[in-house]
């Protein structure tokens, strides 16, 4: 996690109301708590997580004789994914496939996309962001459920370009 990502990620707690946020992703841990009484507060804890603990679980040679068996069996579907592109999030906020409640969903698996067609809506800050295909191609699978949470760098769709 960057700074910016950091940045965006304290001003969006921020505009939510939400009194406190825990966030752990691999190696970075943060904490951002709000008080909105009187007067505005603001605390943001950024740990970074040590590797070396990481590295022992790695090593150990127990853990990894069982294990090797396992990963055997789903090789197969990673290597038919990998044939897939995946659109990402470009920022945080609320993800939507329809553009209102009334109105029809953007794309459905099965879908034949264009470059700059609008695939979903993500709202950040009140805000709502068109998101648009880079790509052409068609949509294999849908990989976020409407009206949920998503994060910076999240995939929302596998796309087969062929």
């Amino acid at each position: 996690m960057d700074l910016k990502e950091i940045q965006n990620l304290i001003k969006f707690v921020a505009n939510s109301g939400v009194a406190e946020v825990k966030l752990e992703m691999d190696d970075v841990k943060v904490t951002i708590r709000t008080t909105l009484e009187g007067n505005a507060t603001e605390t943001t804890y950024v740990q970074q997580m040590p590797a070396q603990p990481m590295l022992q679980q790695a090593v150990a040679p127990q853990a990894v004789a069982p294990a090797a068996a396992a990963p055997a069996a789903p090789a197969a579907p990673v290597a038919e994914e990998s044939k897939y592109i995946t659109i990402k999030s470009p920022i945080i906020g609320t993800f939507y496939r329809k553009p209102s409640p009334d109105k029809p969903v953007f794309v459905e698996v099965g879908s034949t996309i264009g470059k700059g067609d609008v695939l979903c809506v993500i709202e950040a800050m009140k805000l709502f962001n068109e998101i648009e295909s880079e790509i052409s191609g068609k949509i294999v699978k849908i990989l976020v459920d409407d009206m949920s949470p998503v994060e910076f760098d999240q995939p929302l769709f596998l796309v087969d370009p062929s």
